[in-house]
């Protein structure tokens, strides 16, 4: 099984000891040499894991793992790379999104070693159907197709309402408050209410309105939830 590699890491000389020692085993490399250029190539190429290190030029590392946990359509194993050990600054990253935390000097050895058991424990995790509910309550949805099924029935939905129900999928029973959903579709750029309602509103016309049962309910000063057993 080959795996792909984004390492973000100012310091060609790592890199480059990076690389050296994962390419024999098959590993695919690309490089990123700043926390921007990094978020550029983790948005719009597919890796299997990324290897970050903390202090980046343009954007620290820790800001790039909030970013692409905002604005990824997919979970990304994220390996922090940083000479810093204090067990705080090992809880910041983990708020942040990390998945792994490596302290400078490190091993080579270790650091494939973790990075391939994190993609590995990834692909067999991904669920790339959410499926939810039975009757005429079942609810489809393909991460990777972006194809949206109810009962069998095949629905299109624009980006942002997909994006809405996937989060009520995956936190389901958990509602979400406005507020949660918004910024986990905007990020530091929030849109104004109206425009999530908006959102909101297309997505009912789709899911619930064709059918004689609604399943996106609005729970008084809590949110949005989806009523399915």
């Amino acid at each position: 099984m080959q795996f792909k590699i984004l390492v973000i890491e100012d310091n060609q000389e790592i890199s480059r000891n990076i690389a050296e020692y994962f390419e024999p085993f098959g590993v695919i490399m690309d490089f990123a040499y700043d926390g921007e250029q990094g978020v550029s190539l983790a948005l719009n190429q597919y890796y299997d894991c990324i290897i970050l290190d903390i202090m980046l030029p343009k954007m620290d590392g820790l800001a790039v793992c909030k970013l692409l946990r905002e604005q990824a359509n997919r979970h990304i194993p994220i390996i922090m790379l940083t000479a810093r050990d204090a067990l705080d600054d090992k809880l910041v990253g983990f708020s942040n999104g990390a998945d792994d935390y490596l302290t400078k000097p490190f091993a080579l050895e270790e650091l494939l070693v973790r990075c391939l058991a994190l993609a590995k424990r990834h692909l067999l995790n991904s669920e790339r159907t959410l499926k939810l509910g039975e009757g005429n309550k079942q609810l489809s949805l393909n991460l990777q197709t972006q194809q949206v099924s109810r009962c069998g029935q095949s629905i299109v939905l624009q980006p942002i309402p997909f994006k809405i129900l996937q989060l009520l999928m995956e936190h389901h029973p958990r509602p979400l408050s406005r507020s949660e959903i918004s910024d986990k579709i905007w990020g530091d750029e929030p849109t104004d209410s109206d425009a999530l309602r908006s959102h909101v509103y297309q997505l009912r016309k789709s899911i619930d309105k064709p059918f004689e049962d609604a399943i996106i309910k609005t729970i008084h000063s809590v949110g949005l939830a989806l009523d399915i057993e």
